[in-house]
């Protein structure tokens, strides 16, 4: 079965729709200039491009406990104030119970060291728009 995600509420029914029980698990990101920057970085990334994503916030949910990604978003901004990409990993449990609370912890725990490395293979990620992106 082949599941084709454009946006989070993609990722959201399709998480919905398995099997087992699943947890989003997610690391909100910032896009910040390192201070060695030259110029013309400065200059990119003060008309929206460039930088690096640092992570400031995670969170894990059900997905049944959120109703879209308006609402995550709305929910997130209680908590971080400025967010430019959020990656999403789904957890899966097993025999019909939800991942354990180590599992879900560990995870992003490695997620949270995988942006810092720039490993982001093996996670989604999202704009402030809920769209999916590909980063460069």
């Amino acid at each position: 079965m082949t599941i084709h995600i454009d946006t989070f509420d993609d990722l959201l029914q399709a998480a919905r729709q398995q099997a087992q029980p699943q947890r989003l698990l997610m690391v909100f990101t910032s896009a910040e200039l390192p201070d060695d920057c030259t110029p013309q970085q400065r200059q990119d990334f003060e008309a929206g491009h460039g930088g690096a994503l640092v992570p400031a916030m995670v969170a894990d949910k059900s997905p049944d406990d959120i109703q879209s990604f308006a609402a995550l978003k709305q929910e997130s901004g209680q908590f971080q104030s400025q967010w430019h990409v959020v990656f999403v990993a789904s957890l899966s449990g097993s025999n019909g119970k939800p991942p354990s609370s180590t599992d879900v912890e560990q995870t992003l725990e490695r997620m949270v060291e995988s942006v810092k490395l720039g490993a982001l293979d093996n996670m989604i990620a999202f704009d402030t728009s809920g769209s999916a992106i590909m980063l460069q």
